[in-house]
């Protein structure tokens, strides 16, 4: 105990006191390269809670096939659509603006916010360790996924608790769970179609919620993400005073298996034979404009609605910095500071 007490004036500096913010999106390559595209494929399709199925088989599938053949049509879609003046992709932009946005609404002085990527850069690892190293004793998680599943909510959470698993000091952690029937969160999306109807020439003959799909088997193993994507968009209709049908579709499905249905492509290319030429169409599970939307969606989609008979084609962007989305993420956080 004399020793220590000799030698505690060289006691390394320890940061303490504050709390941290850690916005989590998806994930983005750090350039349209194919080297940069296959590195990020590879990390994301290595992920257990994304590709459920044999180890052995699947090592072989991607590594000799997908990420011989795929980064290369992949980096031809990221070019379609990147930010090239500043050099960074849609999603990652808007989560910086989302991160910096949401920093200045939360004005206390011991609250620290930062932003991390489950794929790519930066990583939850990396921005946990700098909070904690900062002086974060308590970390709140916000994974920017409204709606639950596995392969995105709890893949976040594996990756936190990994990250703590190597840690001597651990902070407490909290994370918060999904919002897709957050009041504000609905609002945020009503707003966003609301205005879009004003700004048209044409009135929609239906009004499609796109998406991100999962493999029709994990929502058959119990995953509730299917769920929470019919509960959002019925939410939304009864938020808003319209007589347009509303239509929950899934899209970007990889793979021969059966994914969760109606799909969005095979229904945008039906729609016009049913009489509904006219469409607005928007993709509430994603935080901000991406790939997804971006290119899937905004570009592939609407080709395939108006070379099958479609008229009049419209894309409501994601939620990414309006003020009503910042809102929202300061209300899902100020509730755990």
């Amino acid at each position: 105990m004399h020793a220590l007490n000799k030698n505690s004036s060289t006691h390394p500096k320890v940061l303490y006191g504050k709390t941290g913010v850690l916005i989590v999106n998806l994930g983005t390559p750090d350039s349209y390269r194919w080297k940069d595209i296959r590195k990020y494929l590879k990390e994301f399709l290595n992920d257990r809670r994304v590709i459920e199925t044999n180890k052995a088989l699947w090592f072989l599938i991607l590594n000799l096939i997908i990420l011989t053949f795929r980064p290369h049509k992949t980096a031809k879609n990221y070019k379609k659509i990147w930010m090239k003046e500043l050099n960074i992709s849609p999603l990652k932009y808007y989560t910086q603006v989302q991160k910096d946005k949401l920093k200045k609404k939360l004005t206390k002085k011991n609250v620290l916010v930062d932003y991390a990527m489950r794929y790519g850069n930066p990583s939850i690892k990396e921005k946990i360790l700098n909070l904690k190293y900062k002086g974060c004793e308590n970390i709140i998680i916000l994974p920017l996924y409204p709606q639950y599943a596995a392969p995105t909510t709890a893949s976040v959470c594996d990756e936190v608790y990994r990250t703590l698993l190597s840690m001597r000091w651990q902070p407490s952690i909290q994370i918060i769970p999904h919002y897709e029937s957050n009041p504000y969160y609905i609002k945020a999306l009503a707003n966003c179609i609301n205005e879009a109807l004003n700004k048209l020439s044409f009135q929609p003959d239906i009004i499609v919620f796109s998406y991100h799909g999962i493999p029709k088997k994990y929502f058959l193993d119990g995953d509730p993400y299917h769920c929470y994507c019919q509960k959002t968009t019925r939410l939304v209709k009864e938020n808003m005073d319209i007589k347009i049908p509303f239509l929950t579709t899934f899209q970007s499905r990889f793979g021969p298996q059966e994914w969760l249905m109606p799909y969005t492509d095979e229904t945008l290319r039906g729609l016009p034979s049913k009489g509904k030429k006219r469409v607005l169409i928007l993709c509430p599970g994603f935080a901000s404009d991406c790939i997804e939307t971006l290119e899937e969606i905004e570009m592939e989609a609407k080709s395939i609605f108006l070379e099958n008979g479609g008229k009049e084609f419209n894309y409501v962007p994601c939620l990414n910095d309006r003020k009503d989305h910042i809102d929202l993420l300061y209300k899902l956080v100020s509730k755990f500071l």
